[in-house]
């Protein structure tokens, strides 16, 4: 397989669907509070994915997966499913969107905190925040794709935080995980790495954890990824459109528009 280049058409429905995805979790924000339970928020997902968009939930029954959206709480680092596990004060929570409209597929994520936040889980958030939109902005037709990786790092390395190295943002297009792989910390291997053109798109999601890189999977549900050392993790995700000079975030938000 192939790294796809997306003809117009299909831009403009990956645009469609990266809005979409972005809609929901603009919408999801309010009812993050002490008290919910992940499986409720997953329902609220899930009707206005279905109902108000019109979309497809694409985690749903996506290799078994059994929910629509994803909730990776403090040191779940990814693909923590919905459950009767009551939200409470001071918790950090990772909401993974990715909807299907057209037969295109929108993915994003955004972590949360509920109440006040510790400082830890503060600075966790925020440096998970800056790692991903430093490797955004490293986009652009001709760099290596492992220059993402090299800045994300570097600067998680800088902030005395960890890059998990067992998974990556991934290209995204009718199908929900394409080529490229998107290495998110320096393989070493950047001059190797594929050569970014216009009308590529995946996304770009580090996972970064206050301890230890190393990650752990459930043995009971075979989805749900911890923290090896229990430390916390938080995670951003945006779908990137490389442009004829940059980039394009097809899963921009209001709020970041606006900052």
């Amino acid at each position: 397989m192939s790294i796809s280049i997306k003809k117009p058409e299909q831009i403009t429905k990956m645009r469609v669907a990266g809005k979409l995805a972005s809609s929901v979790l603009e919408m999801i924000g309010e009812y993050v509070k002490v008290g919910i339970t992940t499986e409720e928020l997953d329902k609220i997902c899930h009707s206005f994915i279905v109902n108000d968009l019109d979309c497809i939930p694409a985690p749903l029954n996506y290799n078994g997966f059994p929910k629509s959206i994803c909730t990776s709480v403090n040191s779940v680092v990814c693909h923590g499913i919905p459950g009767d596990k009551k939200l409470k004060k001071g918790d950090i929570i990772n909401i993974d969107i990715t909807v299907i409209r057209d037969g295109f597929h929108g993915d994003t994520s955004k972590m949360f905190i509920v109440g006040k936040p510790s400082v830890k889980a503060t600075k966790i958030c925020q440096v998970a925040q800056e790692c991903m939109m430093l490797g955004i902005k490293q986009v652009k037709p001709g760099i290596h794709l492992g220059e993402i990786g090299k800045v994300i790092g570097s600067y998680a390395h800088s902030k005395n935080c960890s890059v998990v190295r067992d998974y990556c943002g991934h290209g995204i297009g009718e199908v929900f995980h394409e080529l490229p792989q998107v290495i998110h910390y320096n393989d070493g291997k950047i001059d190797r790495s594929p050569i970014l053109e216009p009308g590529m798109t995946f996304t770009i999601e580090p996972m970064i954890n206050l301890g230890s890189y190393e990650v752990i999977t459930s043995r009971l549900d075979g989805w749900t990824v911890t923290t090896k050392d229990r430390s916390l993790s938080a995670q951003w995700e945006h779908t990137i459109l490389v442009t004829e000079n940059g980039y394009e975030i097809l899963t921009l938000r209001e709020e970041e528009e606006n900052s």
